[in-house]
C-alpha cells in the first residue's frame, strides 16, 4: 500500500479519519468485526439545500440516474449496479435529503473491492442518458403523486415551506412537480458536474475489513479522480428573521386531523440543539412524558411526538399531534402550547432530564447496532458539517442540565418564530 497517498486527520470514538490530499476526498474507517460484513458508503455534501428554483428535485433525480449506469456498469451489458452487487449478496441503495445524498452497499467483507470500484466509477462516470431520464421522470412523478395522497407528509412539507421563505429548506427534497416535469439532461449534467467530486464527498467504511487494504482500494480507485475544477458553490442564502406567527391549513381526504407546531431552531453544531433534543424527549417519549400525559392519556390525541432537525443551517424544532376522534385542533393546540409555556416559566426537573438522557442513550445504542445502522447515523453527522457529532453525541447529551433545557425553550420556543399547521380531513 502507498501510505504516502493519505493524510491522517484525527480519531474519535473508534473512527479514524483520513484525507487524500491529491483530490480532497475524506475517508472514515470504523472497524467492527462482529460479523463478516462491511458497509461502504459515499456521502456527497449536496442535497435539496443546494438547489435553485427551476431545478428543485435535481439531487433526487440524479440519485435515480446514478443507478442507470456508466460505460462499464450498465443494463445493456448485463452489468448494472444492482445486478453486479446483488449477485454477491449485497444490499444496495441510496437516499437524498436536505443537506446530503448517500450511496451505500452492505455486503460480505470479501467483496468490498467491488463496492469501491463501482462507487468510484459512477462518481464521475454517470451517463445521464436522455432515454433513461425520461423513464425515470415517469417513476419520480408517480412517487410525487403517491406522496400527495399522504396528509402527514403534505402537512410536514407545508409547514417547512411556510416557515422558510428564502432559504432552500423551503422546498421538498423530491422537488416541485413543474421542475420534475421540465428539468433537462443538460440541466442535470451541469448539476452533476458541479457537485459530484471527491472534494465534496466522504467515504465511510464500517464493519469487518483490513484498514490497510481498504485504504489501498480507495487510493487505487478514487485517487486518479481529480478535485473539482472550480470551488464547490456555497449556499449563501440566510433565512431572514421571522417576525410573527405563521399559520396554514391543509385540507384533503382523510380520517383524523393532525397538528404541527414548529419553531425556528439552531444548527446541528450548536449546543442548544442538544438541549432541544432532551426537551423533545421530555415532552413526548414514553408514557411518562409530559404531552403523552396531557394529550394522549387525556384522550385528546392518538399520538404525539417532537423532534429537532439537526441540519447544516438553522432548521426547526417541531411537534406533531394526531387528533383523537371528536376533538378539535384548537383544544389540542392550546394544551400543547400551554405545556411549552409552563416549561419556559418553571423549567424541568432533574429527574426528567436524567430519564430523557437514559432514553436517548438507549435509542442511540439501538441505532448503532451493526455497520449499516452506524453508517446511517454517521451519514447525518457528515451532512450537518462534522462527523464527530456522531462520536460525541452521548457525551454532549450527558452534559445537558435542566437549566440548559429551560434556557433553550425560552430562546427558541417563541410565538414570533412559530409556524402552525392544521391538517383538516375532508
Amino acid at each position: 500500500m502507498n501510505h504516502d497517498a493519505f493524510e491522517f486527520v484525527e480519531a474519535s470514538g473508534g473512527i479514524e479519519a483520513y484525507r487524500l490530499p491529491a483530490n480532497g476526498l475524506d475517508v472514515l474507517l470504523l472497524n467492527q468485526a462482529a460479523a463478516p460484513v462491511v458497509t461502504f458508503m459515499v456521502t456527497y455534501r449536496v442535497g435539496s439545500r443546494n438547489e435553485v428554483p427551476g431545478h428543485t428535485g435535481a439531487t433526487h433525480f440524479l440519485e435515480h440516474l446514478m443507478f442507470k449506469g456508466t460505460e462499464r456498469f450498465n443494463k445493456r451489458r448485463g452489468t448494472s449496479v444492482f445486478n453486479v452487487l446483488q449477485r454477491v449478496g449485497a444490499q444496495v441503495n441510496a437516499t437524498t435529503w436536505l443537506d446530503r445524498t448517500n450511496y451505500y452497499e452492505l455486503l460480505p467483507r470479501e467483496h468490498l473491492a467491488l463496492a469501491v470500484e463501482i462507487e468510484a466509477d459512477r462518481m464521475r462516470g454517470a451517463l445521464i442518458d436522455p432515454d433513461e431520464m425520461e423513464r425515470e421522470r415517469t417513476v419520480i412523478l408517480n412517487e410525487f403523486d403517491r406522496g400527495q395522497n399522504e396528509p402527514m407528509r403534505n402537512l410536514y412539507h407545508a409547514v417547512w415551506s411556510a416557515a422558510f421563505v428564502a432559504h432552500p429548506y423551503h422546498h421538498p427534497t423530491i422537488g416541485w412537480r413543474s421542475d420534475i416535469e421540465t428539468v433537462t439532461p443538460e440541466g442535470l449534467r451541469h448539476y452533476y458536474d458541479t457537485f459530484y467530486w471527491p472534494n465534496n464527498a466522504t467515504l465511510s467504511i464500517i464493519g469487518d475489513f483490513d484498514p490497510a487494504e481498504a485504504l489501498d482500494l480507495v487510493a487505487r480507485h478514487f485517487g486518479p479522480i481529480p478535485a473539482s475544477p472550480a470551488p464547490i458553490p456555497e449556499v449563501r442564502t440566510r433565512e431572514p428573521e421571522q417576525r410573527g406567527e405563521r399559520r396554514l391549513t391543509v385540507r384533503q381526504a382523510g380520517q383524523l386531523g393532525m397538528l404541527m407546531v414548529a419553531f425556528k431552531a439552531p444548527t446541528a453544531l450548536e449546543a442548544d440543539t442538544d438541549a432541544l433534543d432532551v426537551l423533545a424527549t421530555i415532552l413526548t417519549t414514553g408514557k411518562g412524558s409530559r404531552l403523552y400525559r396531557r394529550l394522549t392519556d387525556a384522550g385528546l390525541t392518538t399520538s404525539v411526538f417532537a423532534a429537532t432537525s439537526r441540519l447544516r443551517d438553522p432548521g426547526l424544532f417541531y411537534l406533531f399531534a394526531s387528533l383523537a376522534p371528536g376533538h378539535g385542533h384548537a383544544d389540542v393546540e392550546a394544551v400543547l402550547l400551554n405545556e411549552l409555556e409552563t416549561i419556559k416559566d418553571d423549567g424541568v426537573s432533574e429527574d426528567e432530564v436524567r430519564r430523557a438522557q437514559r432514553q436517548l442513550h438507549a435509542q442511540e445504542a439501538f441505532g448503532r447496532d451493526g455497520p449499516f445502522s452506524v453508517a446511517s447515523q454517521l451519514n447525518e453527522a457528515i451532512a450537518a458539517g462534522d462527523w464527530r457529532l456522531y462520536t460525541t453525541y452521548l457525551d454532549r447529551i450527558r452534559r445537558v442540565t435542566p437549566e440548559a433545557v429551560q434556557q433553550a425553550a425560552r430562546t427558541y420556543l417563541l410565538e414570533d418564530r412559530r409556524t402552525v399547521g392544521w391538517y383538516v380531513p375532508t
